[in-house]
């Protein structure tokens, strides 16, 4: 799979549980980490917790296993580390205060 199916792989998975505002931010040349950043939300620590979730298993399923995942007991924001893409999956209140979106812009 390359890179371009890779994040519709994952964009799919993350709208199969109804995760809500999602945005495919580009950092190619701003970021040494990754090359993509997905960034969506979920309506609770529930709902952000089964989104992340969802994501882990697909792409283990797909044999893209995620290099690390964090925050998932908290439930306020999961950050999903898949190499080229980076899923940030938040509670609004998190998103707004943190706006990835205008950080990295």
């Amino acid at each position: 799979m390359d890179s371009d199916e890779f994040k519709k792989f994952v964009i799919d998975k993350i709208e199969d549980l109804k995760a809500r505002d999602i945005v495919d931010i580009d950092v190619k040349g701003k970021s040494t980490v990754t090359d993509t950043m997905l960034v969506c939300s979920g309506n609770s620590k529930r709902h952000v917790a089964s989104i992340a979730q969802n994501v882990v298993y697909e792409t283990k399923q797909a044999g893209h296993p995620p290099l690390s995942v964090e925050g998932q007991a908290e439930g306020e924001w999961v950050l999903v580390d898949l190499g080229e893409i980076v899923v940030h999956v938040m509670q609004d209140q998190t998103r707004d205060f943190y706006q990835l979106e205008k950080l990295w812009a």
